[in-house]
C-alpha cells in the first residue's frame, strides 16, 4: 500500500476547508469552519455573504476555485507556472517580497512551494511565481518537474521529500552566505517563530518574519505572532485586527490589513510602490 510521502498528495487549506488535491484534481473539501472570506468573495463566484449559511454550496465554491488555479497556473501538476512579475493579490506576501527584491531591501526569500517544500530564492519573478496564487501549504509530496524547473531557475532546496520546515529554510539561506532574509510562516506554526529568531540572532543576519494564513489561530500563537513576528496578515479574522492594529507601526490595506509590528517589517512595507492605481492607493494606510 502507498503511503502520503509515496503518491501525488497535497493539502491546502482554504476558506478555513482542508482541500485535498491528487492527479490534478481537488479530492476532497472539508467542511469551512467560517461563511465570509473578503478576498475570497472577491476573486472568486460563489463566496458572498448571503451563500455562508450553504455550506455544500462552499464546498462546491472552494472546489473549483482550487480547480480553476490547476487548470490556469498548472499548479500541482509537471506543467506549474513558476515565474510572474504582476500583481496578483494587491499587498500580498509574495509581492512584498517580489519588491524587498527588487529594491534589494532583502537578498533572499525563504518560502514554500507545492510539490517541493521549503524553497529559497533570490529572484523576485520567482517568488511571486510561487506565492501568488498558492494557499496555505499543509503538506505536499514531491513533483519532479517543478523541482527540476527550480533548480533551473536557481533555487535552493531546503527539505526533502516536500517537507514543510522555514526553519530550516532559513539555516540554509545562511549557510549560502545570504544576510538579509525575508521568510513566510503560517499561522499555524507560529510555535516556530522563536527558533528564527534565535538563527537570526547567531547568525548576525537579519530576517524579516512574514506571518501569513492567521485564520483559526489559537492565542498561543497569536502571542507568538505578536513577540516574533514583523509582518502578519489578518485574513478573515477579526479578532487578529482587533489584537495587532494598536501595536502595528503601520498598516497596507484597509479591507484585509496587513500589520506591521516592527520597524523592520514597516520598512519592507516601503518596498510596495507608490505608482499604483488610484483604487489601489487608496488600500494603502501608512502611519
Amino acid at each position: 500500500m502507498l503511503g502520503i510521502a509515496e503518491r501525488d498528495f497535497h493539502i491546502i487549506k482554504y476558506f478555513s476547508s482542508q482541500v485535498m488535491i491528487s492527479g490534478g484534481k481537488v479530492i476532497e473539501v472539508s467542511e469551512p469552519t467560517m461563511s465570509f472570506c473578503p478576498l475570497a468573495s472577491r476573486l472568486y463566484k460563489g463566496f458572498s455573504r448571503t451563500a455562508g449559511s450553504d455550506k455544500e454550496a462552499l464546498k462546491r465554491a472552494i472546489k473549483e476555485a482550487i480547480e480553476s488555479k490547476i487548470r490556469e497556473y498548472g499548479l500541482f501538476t509537471g506543467k506549474r507556472q513558476l515565474t510572474f512579475e504582476e500583481i496578483a493579490i494587491p499587498y500580498g506576501a509574495s509581492e512584498l517580497m517580489m519588491f524587498g527584491l527588487k529594491k534589494r531591501m532583502i537578498d533572499a526569500a525563504v518560502v514554500v512551494c507545492e510539490g517541493v517544500g521549503t524553497v529559497i530564492t533570490n529572484r523576485p519573478e520567482v517568488v511571486q511565481g510561487i506565492g501568488a496564487r498558492l494557499n496555505s501549504l499543509v503538506v505536499t509530496t514531491p513533483i519532479r518537474e517543478i523541482i527540476k524547473e527550480l533548480k533551473r531557475l536557481g533555487c535552493l532546496i531546503a527539505s526533502r521529500k516536500g517537507a514543510i520546515d522555514q526553519v530550516s529554510g532559513v539555516k540554509t539561506a545562511i549557510q549560502n552566505g545570504y544576510k538579509n532574509i525575508a521568510v513566510t510562516v503560517c499561522g499555524a506554526s507560529a510555535g516556530r517563530l522563536e527558533e528564527i529568531r534565535r538563527l537570526e540572532n547567531e547568525s548576525g543576519a537579519s530576517i524579516t518574519i512574514l506571518v501569513v494564513c492567521t485564520t483559526g489561530i489559537g492565542e498561543k500563537e497569536t502571542d507568538m505572532v505578536r513577540e516574533y513576528a514583523d509582518l502578519v496578515w489578518s485574513c478573515a479574522l477579526s479578532g487578529i485586527r482587533e489584537k495587532f492594529k494598536p501595536l502595528a507601526k503601520a498598516q497596507l490595506s484597509r479591507s484585509i490589513p496587513v500589520f506591521a509590528l516592527t520597524d523592520k517589517g514597516k520598512e519592507l512595507t516601503l518596498a510596495y510602490p507608490l505608482d499604483l492605481p488610484l483604487a489601489a492607493r487608496r488600500e494603502l494606510c501608512h502611519r
